[in-house]
């Protein structure tokens, strides 16, 4: 064991995720990972016995456990080009290439800003030599900025970095290499160079790519090119987004949350396939859990926060978890944390409105504007009655989880459970309805009191059945239409297209993707957190469209628990063609259809053992292992 002395903490510019390194060449044991280091001085490894672990009589051993998710990809990822350089230095055409070294003579400050071309996250890997006395600050950045605001991400004129960074000092000899400790986020990497002495040679400067190792099994095509831009940003959103854990963004908290997980495990398991991720996310909400039976809104964290909404979505993951995977023992070691979760929110439900009451923590549902985090509302996102009590949102939300907490007490042999969460059920929706229906303008208010409405009661609304079904298709375009109503961002809008599907309307799913069109005209590589002016550029939460090509437009669905058969009706909406690959626990299953001028035709084809249905305008044909061929006519 060892304290490698060379490193300290940057702390003029701390991110979510910590500081930035300081590392002094002189002091670091270079070739330390080598046979040949003499490591005589080091301590040795010892055992930690029984009541001795890491101080004396806690009375157990250490609880380790295989390792569940393998290991991070790690690949070179070569910077695309120089943006900018400042300091009078030529740099040559190879040296971003590898092929030629950049030197900076003697007495020189030197600036250069470096563009990867899209956002990723690697360890940056510096290789220097020379330069005793001088000094390298490399900054990273998702974007540039002018007085404080982002803007066009491929704009450099006027602009500046600005964010988290690490600091070298080499100690003048050759062949030395830095990388930080963590990996960073950037598309932006600036390098503010001073030397004193002596030249300093740039062998060298790349990234070393790292996530979770992902491979794209999915796939979707269209005869709409900007279809497949969606995709592919989607796709290194979603990425960039999961490495050890789930993140919400890789740039600043790189935090597991419960509301983004749910998107991001559907989004892995239609694209790779791969669920080893999702059941670890899964695992550790459960573990997260405190003495109230509610999970933490993060986790792993080391400042623990809880959002009971998001408590109600890991309900909902482990019911796409049953859908998607035919594991019901994983499923059903989830199943007491999903009553002690149901049980927690019953005990607020207000015995005079049928209502949920005053709610503890922070009850954060959405980013609109019109919830802002400020002196009077000190919790962002939270709408109306979220803490005080009466909020159909939160109490609609609870209803929706129901439904899906009810069919896993149904299927895992809890009846009694069942049918004493379904008349709580009921409760809510119609306590719901009677103290927040506007019969003038037929809609949901998001609290008994005042005049606020948004898109997410009626959304709830829809999703949990509230509202009757009658009514549903005509609500949906009151709140699909509708300025006035407070809108829901990026991440709501995955709860706008459940309810658009289940109201009919699935056949709009690509008419209504110009939030995302519009970050591909500022440039932006992933998609962010929020609309203009955003924090995070890269936001998982944001990535929904991946499932939906695949879920929505090409259809592709379980037909029964455990993904046991499958459901394809497509909703090719004004394409013409697709084509989509989604993999399944048995093999692939491959979808390509065209309109034709009296209805679809195409083929179907399913991995050996796999059976379904086709569906189409309320048509179905059964659908066989292997190649199925569709030719239907349209009502």
């Amino acid at each position: 064991m060892y304290r490698n002395p060379a490193y300290t903490p940057v702390t003029e510019q701390r991110q979510d995720v910590g500081c930035g390194d300081r590392v002094q060449g002189a002091l670091y044991p270079w070739g330390w990972e080598t046979p040949a280091f003499d490591d005589s001085g080091w301590k040795r490894s010892r055992t930690l016995d029984r009541g001795q672990p890491y101080g004396t009589g806690t009375g157990y051993d250490w609880v380790l456990r295989e390792r569940d998710i393998p290991l991070m990809e790690e690949s070179l990822q070569r910077m695309a080009t120089l943006r900018r350089t400042e300091g009078g230095v030529a740099v040559p055409d190879g040296f971003l290439k590898g092929t030629t070294p950049l030197t900076v003579p003697a007495g020189r400050k030197v600036s250069l800003l470096i563009d990867q071309a899209f956002l990723t996250t690697a360890y940056p890997e510096l290789h220097v030599s020379g330069g005793r006395g001088s000094s390298i600050r490399l900054t990273y950045g998702e974007a540039l900025y002018r007085d404080g605001q982002k803007g066009d991400r491929n704009e450099v004129e006027g602009r500046k970095i600005q964010g988290s960074f690490d600091v070298f000092y080499p100690d003048g000899a050759a062949n030395r290499l830095f990388r930080p400790l963590w990996f960073r986020t950037y598309r932006y990497v600036q390098a503010d160079i001073e030397t004193a002495s002596e030249p300093l040679v740039l062998n060298d400067f790349y990234g070393m790519y790292t996530g979770y190792p992902f491979r794209e099994k999915g796939a979707f095509e269209s005869d709409v090119p900007q279809l497949q831009d969606l995709w592919t940003t989607g796709w290194r959103t979603a990425r960039l987004c999961a490495h050890e854990t789930y993140f919400d963004c890789p740039y600043y908290e790189q935090l597991q949350y419960v509301g983004d997980t749910r998107i991001q495990a559907l989004i892995s398991l239609y694209v790779d396939g791969d669920d080893r991720l999702v059941r670890k996310a899964i695992r550790m909400f459960d573990w997260s859990r405190s003495h109230e039976g509610i999970t933490t809104s993060r986790y792993p964290s080391r400042v623990n926060q809880y959002i009971p909404p998001f408590s109600l979505y890991w309900i909902n993951m482990v019911h796409d978890y049953w859908r998607h995977r035919d594991e019901p023992a994983f499923v059903a070691a989830c199943i007491p944390a999903v009553k002690n979760i149901l049980d927690w929110f019953a005990a607020k439900v207000d015995e005079r409105t049928g209502m949920l009451g005053a709610l503890p923590h922070w009850n954060f549902v959405d980013w609109p504007p019109q919830w802002p985090w400020d002196n009077e509302r000190p919790l962002g996102g939270v709408p109306p009655g979220g803490i005080t009590g009466g909020s159909s949102i939160l109490t609609l939300q609870l209803a929706y989880t129901l439904k899906d907490a009810i069919e896993l007490l149904t299927a895992f042999g809890e009846p009694e459970s069942a049918a004493r969460y379904e008349t709580l059920y009921h409760r809510l929706c119609e306590g719901t309805l009677a103290h927040c229906w506007d019969a003038s303008r037929r809609m949901l208010k998001d609290h008994p009191q005042g005049a606020s409405y948004s898109q997410h009661a009626n959304i709830m609304g829809i999703l949990s059945d509230a509202v009757p079904r009658e009514e549903q298709a005509a609500l949906f375009e009151q709140l699909n239409t509708d300025p006035s109503l407070i809108q829901a961002t990026f991440y709501y809008r995955f709860y706008l297209f459940r309810a658009l599907k289940k109201t009919g309307g699935a056949e709009r799913y690509t008419a209504m993707l110009q939030p995302w069109y519009d970050m591909l005209r500022i440039h932006l590589t992933t998609f962010a957190e929020n609309p203009e002016p955003t924090r995070s550029d890269c936001h998982a939460w944001s990535a929904s469209p991946n499932y939906d090509f695949l879920a929505t437009v090409c259809g592709v669905e379980p037909a029964e628990p455990g993904f046991r058969s499958v459901k394809v009706e497509p909703h090719l909406g004004n394409l013409k063609f697709v084509r989509g690959q989604v993999p399944h626990p048995k093999g692939t299953i491959t979808v390509e259809l065209k309109k034709t001028k009296t209805g679809i035709s195409g083929s179907v084809s399913l991995p050996e053992g796999l059976q379904g249905t086709f569906v189409f305008q309320g048509k179905s044909i059964p659908l066989v292992s292997g190649n199925n061929t569709i030719l239907l006519s349209a009502k």
